[in-house]
């Protein structure tokens, strides 16, 4: 089956050849988004090799790694200086006071969030962290029966969201070896296509009570129909939640209009927030409009209740309006302003735009590595070959006797930072806030010498 091949239609529109040795240069000087490269902070070489050989090597990385930790907007470091401003001028009386106060610090970024997820503002806040917002979703919405008691998931998701359903079913007395479905691709496979998702639930039917999938697939990169899948659990009676860590500030995403119950993301890959920084949730206006106290499952804590009675002793909860209602406890406010700063790029940049340069980042890249990689090399792309069903990330299963961990070291050695998820695959994320055409090019001619070198 053929796809879009959006690199060598845009060479065609700029009357070039994908392969020209000026091309890169070309899509970069034509590139919309460049400037918002140097609104980031890069490390040097000689900070992230490892042998002596590049240790006075005072150069940019190229950074692929987005898909596990965005890079640091410099703009972070003043506005933090003014949180820390606020709380030594004011201390407590900065809840009210300053320009960002405390007590609704996170409110200011519902309205940015919703862009980024394709939501109303009262849909979605930023709260706790993505696990955890996981457990608390499941604890509203994995309501098991007698009939209706299974859990679907990736059987590669992310190890801490096969923990969590684990957990969950476990909890409540079922058995996670016969009660926790898992998504296995066919033998010699790597990705799910949505048919052989559908055929699996439907396999199932009524006896799935909660679907949750990563958005984007962590290891593959693979990009799964959330439309589709949402509305086919739907039309089987079950919810469908899905884990968007990879997803958010990396793919367009409508969660309203596409009728998902509930999702949950992390804010420092693609959103570029800073290391273990405030996570995000989204829930449903249909499942927020009228908390009752005697129906409603969800985790109760004093910051969802509404701020007339918050700090009042001995008042009933009454949740606040949508999203907010969900909170357990205040935010940080050191997380909330890293997250509102690096929120304000992505969406100057605005998520069409990054996704598409995105296609044609990785369309680039996986055109170089189809016709510049040796076949000797046995180097294979994983992620799948249809631009609609990836993000910007293009994982490698590098065979022969090439161990992925020490090309990692190589790669990083000559100033090229990705990484490798066992059993040996190379995962290369071309973000398009801070990458260039430019960069996946010198990339792939990296590649190239490196494998040499670690053969």
């Amino acid at each position: 089956m053929s796809y879009p091949n959006h690199i060598k239609d845009e060479a065609a529109r700029i009357n070039m050849n994908v392969d020209d040795e000026q091309f890169a240069a070309k899509m970069d000087e034509a590139d919309t988004l460049k400037e918002f490269k140097g609104e980031f902070c890069f490390p040097k070489v000689k900070d992230c090799c490892i042998s002596e050989n590049g240790k006075t090597n005072d150069s940019d990385v190229i950074y692929l790694t987005g898909n596990s930790l965005g890079l640091q907007p410099k703009a972070i470091q003043s506005e933090m200086m003014n949180y820390l401003s606020d709380w030594r001028q004011f201390a407590v009386e900065g809840h009210h006071k300053g320009q960002h106060p405390w007590l609704t610090i996170d409110e200011e970024v519902q309205e940015s969030l919703s862009k980024i997820v394709g939501c109303k503002p009262a849909e979605c806040c930023p709260m706790n962290t993505l696990s955890v917002n996981i457990h608390m979703m499941m604890a509203k919405f994995y309501n098991p029966t007698p009939n209706r008691f299974k859990i679907v998931i990736e059987a590669g998701a992310f190890p801490s969201d096969l923990y969590i359903a684990e957990s969950q079913v476990r909890h409540y007395g079922y058995n996670p070896a016969t009660d926790l479905i898992k998504l296995t691709p066919p033998a010699g496979e790597y990705t799910l296509t949505t048919d052989y998702i559908k055929q699996t639930l439907a396999t199932h039917g009524d006896s799935i009570a909660l679907i949750m999938i990563g958005g984007v697939q962590f290891f593959t990169g693979q990009l799964f129909d959330i439309k589709e899948i949402t509305a086919y659990g739907h039309s089987l009676g079950a919810i469908v939640g899905w884990d968007l860590a990879h997803a958010a500030g990396n793919v367009e995403l409508s969660l309203h209009d596409w009728n998902v119950d509930f999702a949950c993301w992390c804010s420092y890959k693609y959103l570029n927030s800073g290391p273990g920084c405030i996570g995000g949730l989204f829930v449903h206006e249909r499942h927020t409009s009228d908390f009752q106290e005697n129906n409603d499952r969800r985790l109760l804590g004093w910051f969802g209740n509404k701020l007339s009675n918050r700090f009042r002793k001995e008042m009933p909860f009454e949740a606040e309006v949508g999203a907010l209602g969900f909170r357990c406890s205040n935010p940080s406010v050191a997380d909330c302003t890293s997250l509102r700063t690096s929120l304000s790029i992505t969406n100057r940049a605005s998520i069409p735009k990054l996704r598409a340069k995105s296609l044609l980042l990785t369309s680039y890249l996986e055109h170089l590595l189809l016709t510049k990689l040796p076949s000797t090399h046995k180097v294979s792309i994983i992620t799948p070959n249809d631009p609609a069903q990836r993000g910007a990330q293009i994982s490698l299963n590098i065979g022969g006797k090439v161990e992925a961990a020490k090309l990692k070291n190589a790669l990083l050695d000559a100033g090229v930072v990705c990484d490798v998820r066992e059993p040996n695959v190379l995962r290369v994320a071309p973000a398009p806030l801070y990458v260039s055409f430019t960069d996946v090019k010198r990339f792939v001619d990296i590649l190239v010498q490196s494998l040499q070198s670690t053969n």
